[in-house]
């Protein structure tokens, strides 16, 4: 028994087998124990936390470690602290951005501006839910009203003296806004960072556009005064024509209108004086035809009788020889 005990090799251990049941029962603790650790958070001093249950949103604003109901309730970070934007330049490059640096001012020169905007966020669920990019919002709003406001200085103002003046201008407007469209953020300030004259070429293409403004200007006042000269003198020509032809118009009316009386007059005298009257018109258009001439009618002896022409001393004649 010794010799056969002492020449048989030992037999290796077998590894006993896990019962099947721990199996499921690994994966449960696996899993509670991930839904567990997805329970707790933890929240800084300039965080908030918005949870939503069923898709309300709640404010957990209280730095700690908070609790929440794992798979029903979710959980979005929004930072309290102040964040910055840049206009006019890249933020990190530091490179200018013409298309938003680039503005024009009241006296229409061309300068090259460049803001710093802070804001934070002070209502986070209108932050994340009232628009889809309440940061881009602010800084479209930031661009319009610093064109609005830099257009109402001169450059002279924007580059030297206006700043302080300009930044508080634009951020009373911005915080009206604002209040207006409630998407969760504050204005903390504006900042003019850089402002300068524009490039060259910029500025070559201002003083051909200035230069043209100028020329359509010297047109339109030239046009204007001779407009000016010219239009008085037509309106006193043309008044004066009115009043020539109405004269003509009146002086022709009461002239055939005296016509007309003399050839009634005539007419009257006529019915009672045929013959006289016949003689009187005849001496008349002879006196017409031949002005000055002298008619007198003497009698047998030479003796003169009476004075045909002038007609003036034969009607006094015949009106001597009517009174007789």
């Amino acid at each position: 028994m010794d010799n056969e005990t002492a020449g048989t090799a030992p037999r290796p251990s077998v590894p006993r087998r896990l019962p099947r049941i721990l199996i499921p029962i690994v994966v449960i603790l696996v899993l509670l124990a991930a839904l567990l650790l997805n329970s707790f958070y933890e929240l800084g001093e300039d965080e908030y936390a918005v949870i939503t249950t069923f898709g309300k949103p709640s404010v957990v604003s209280t730095p700690g470690l908070k609790l929440k109901i794992p798979l029903i309730q979710q959980k979005t970070i929004v930072s309290k602290a102040t964040h910055g934007l840049t206009i006019g330049y890249d933020q990190r490059s530091g490179a200018p951005i013409a298309a938003e640096s680039v503005m024009i001012t009241v006296d229409y020169n061309f300068v090259n501006v460049d803001f710093y905007v802070e804001y934070r966020v002070t209502d986070p669920v209108k932050f994340l839910y009232r628009s889809e990019d309440p940061v881009g919002i602010l800084k479209m709003l930031c661009q319009s009203y610093i064109r609005d406001t830099i257009g109402l200085y001169k450059v002279d103002d924007v580059i030297t003296t206006g700043k302080s003046e300009i930044q508080a201008a634009i951020k009373d407007k911005i915080l009206e806004r604002l209040e207006q469209e409630d998407l969760g953020l504050a204005l903390v300030s504006i900042t003019i960072q850089d402002a300068e004259p524009p490039t060259t070429e910029v500025q070559e293409a201002f003083k051909a556009v200035e230069t043209a403004k100028q020329g359509a200007e010297t047109a339109i006042n030239n046009a204007n005064k001779y407009a000016n000269e010219v239009m008085p003198a037509a309106a006193a020509d043309a008044d004066e024509i009115a009043q020539q032809a109405e004269a003509y118009r009146t002086a022709r009316i009461n002239e055939a209108e005296g016509q007309a009386s003399r050839f009634s007059q005539l007419y009257a005298e006529y019915a009672k004086y045929p013959e006289i009257t016949r003689q009187r018109l005849f001496y008349e258009k002879i006196s017409d035809i031949f002005p000055g001439m002298k008619v007198i009618i003497l009698g047998e002896d030479g003796t003169e009788l009476t004075t045909v022409l002038p007609l003036d001393d034969f009607a006094a004649t015949e009106k001597g020889g009517a009174a007789e």
